[in-house]
């Protein structure tokens, strides 16, 4: 059986990782390089950052960030954001990224995943989704969450494995930031329909919520970033006790 990944999520914004409720509230928490370095020395399996701002300066500043990170950890790292073309990908893989996270951009042009999937292979193609529940169904946004779209969530990620996604990295916007437990009903769902893992994103607030998500749920991996920045579960103590309860994670 494939071990279920923790993965500390990092976004970032001019070199710096923040963290907000419901994708508002941006504060700083920390320096983007060593927050990774730490996380690498404490035993998180993967590593996703998220350039923010994702202006076409940024990109630049953030192409420059990914070396660092990719000469200071020794662990998989995805990057995402501003990626709107093949060769934004390119330029972040050639600079030390082990996967790429695809959202607004594949929205815009679905070909986008096919394209980069076609050259790069698909495990190194993420496909991030963004969406909310609205009067019963999961609506998709893209700009960071700030603009509501027609697609509709299950819809929209089983395209995405036609278009050759390697993973889905699904985030509630209704639960994000709020420590309450992630979606588990949807991630069961989505693990149903999919053939491709399922990152789980949104919500955790305690070792029991990455524990149910990871097994009721039945997500691949469980992203997390405000428990992690925080301090709040330690992931050495988290896959330790996720061990007791019988899910099989890498100690």
């Amino acid at each position: 059986m494939v071990a279920k990944r923790i993965i500390p999520c990092l976004d970032v914004k001019d070199g710096q990782v923040v963290k907000g409720i419901n994708f508002e509230g941006l504060r700083e928490v920390g320096d983007a390089v060593g927050m990774g370095v730490q996380y690498a020395a404490d035993g998180a399996d993967e590593l996703v950052y998220l350039d923010i701002s994702a202006t076409r300066e940024g990109r630049n500043t953030f192409t420059q960030l990914v070396r660092r990170i990719a000469a200071g950890i020794n662990i998989p790292f995805t990057v995402g954001g501003g990626i709107a073309a093949v060769e934004d990908a390119a330029r972040l893989l050639e600079a030390g990224a082990d996967k790429i996270s695809v959202n607004s951009a594949a929205i815009a042009d679905p070909s986008l995943i096919s394209r980069i999937a076609e050259k790069y292979g698909s495990q190194f193609v993420v496909v991030a989704i963004d969406a909310k529940c609205i009067d019963g169904q999961w609506r998709c946004t893209t700009h960071g969450g700030s603009r509501l779209t027609g697609l509709e969530l299950f819809s929209w990620a089983l395209e995405a494995q036609e278009r050759g996604a390697g993973e889905i990295l699904f985030t509630s916007m209704d639960h994000d930031g709020t420590c309450a437990g992630y979606a588990d009903e949807v991630y069961a769902r989505l693990s149903d329909m999919l053939s491709i893992p399922i990152i789980a994103s949104g919500g955790a607030g305690c070792v029991e919520d990455i524990r149910r998500v990871l097994t009721e749920g039945r997500a691949d991996a469980a992203l997390a970033a405000s428990i992690f920045h925080y301090g709040q579960i330690p992931i050495p103590g988290l896959k330790r006790a996720l061990k007791a309860a019988n899910v099989n994670v890498r100690l």
